[in-house]
């Protein structure tokens, strides 16, 4: 029988080991327009800046970044949340292995 919901006990699970030098995904869920993705940063890995067309969420699982978000240095630690309206200019440094998790809400722009 399929459940009419998706339930993961502890999200950091989903993800592969992060290998030294890299920063892995991996999709959580795609459903009723909003994407659920996971990405696991080694310590010094970088997302360099970039926006996006839609409306975002960023919530820190694991881990310590460095977060820009419109110019401004932030600190991003396990229990960081951020909402980011489309066209945010963000970037992501890890200074420790970090697990994000990241909302796309893709019905909105």
């Amino acid at each position: 029988m399929e459940l009419p919901y998706r339930y993961v006990a502890n999200l950091a699970n989903e993800l592969p080991d992060i290998p030294p030098d890299s920063i892995v995904s991996r999709s959580v869920s795609n459903e009723q327009g909003v994407t659920a993705t996971l990405f696991g940063f080694a310590t010094g890995q970088e997302m360099s800046e970039h926006t996006s067309s839609y409306p975002a969420i960023l919530h820190f699982l694991q881990g310590e970044a460095e977060l820009m978000l419109r110019g401004e240095r932030r600190l991003a630690q396990a229990g960081t949340w951020v909402f980011m309206p489309p066209h945010t200019p963000h970037s992501v440094l890890a200074k420790t292995t970090v697990v994000m998790l990241l909302l796309l809400f893709r019905g909105q722009s």
